[in-house]
C-alpha cells in the first residue's frame, strides 16, 4: 500500500559558529575539563553534551554517559520544536548542526542498554533510524 501523505520536510539546526569554533578548541586540548567547559558556557549546545557522554562512555563511564547524552538530547528536542520539527519526520545526519543531538541519541541508545534499561535502549534506536539511518551507520563506525 502507497502512503498517500507527505513526509514532513528535514529538520535543520540552525548553526552556531561560536560554540563550534569553541568545541574545536576543546577537541585540540582533548581534556574532560575542556568539553565540560564547552557544555557550560554553551548549555543548549547538543554537540558539547554528545562529545562528553561519547568520551565518558568510551571510558567505561555509563552513568555519566548517560547524564550526558540525556542532557544533550533533551537539549537537543527544544531546538527541534523551536525550528518547526513536529515530532516526526527526517533530521538529516549530513547537516553537520543536526549532528549533536543525533550523537546524544546514538550514546543515550547504548548507555541506556547498559545500564538495562532494555525498553528505553530500543526506543532510542529506533528514534534514531526514523530521523536518519545514515546517523546510526556514520556513529557505530566511528
Amino acid at each position: 500500500m502507497q502512503n498517500l501523505l507527505p513526509e514532513p520536510p528535514a529538520t535543520l539546526l540552525p548553526a552556531d559558529e561560536e560554540a563550534d569554533a569553541t568545541l574545536a578548541t576543546a577537541v585540540e586540548q582533548g581534556t574532560d575539563e575542556a568539553y565540560a567547559e564547552v557544555a557550560a558556557r554553551f548549555p543548549t549546545y547538543s554537540a558539547a553534551w554528545g562529545a562528553l557522554a561519547g568520551r565518558a562512555l568510551a571510558a567505561g563511564q555509563v552513568v555519566p554517559a548517560y547524564a550526558y547524552a540525556r542532557t544533550g538530547y533533551h537539549r537537543g528536542l527544544d531546538q527541534l520544536r523551536r525550528s518547526g520539527w513536529k515530532g516526526h519526520g527526517p533530521v538529516p545526519w549530513s547537516h553537520a548542526p543536526n549532528q549533536g543531538f543525533l550523537r546524544c541519541l546514538y550514546v543515550l541508545s547504548r548507555a541506556a542498554g547498559e545500564i538495562g534499561e532494555a525498553d528505553e535502549a530500543a526506543r532510542c534506536a529506533q528514534f534514531l533510524r526514523d530521523c536518519d539511518p545514515a546517523a546510526g551507520d556514520a556513529l557505530a563506525s566511528a
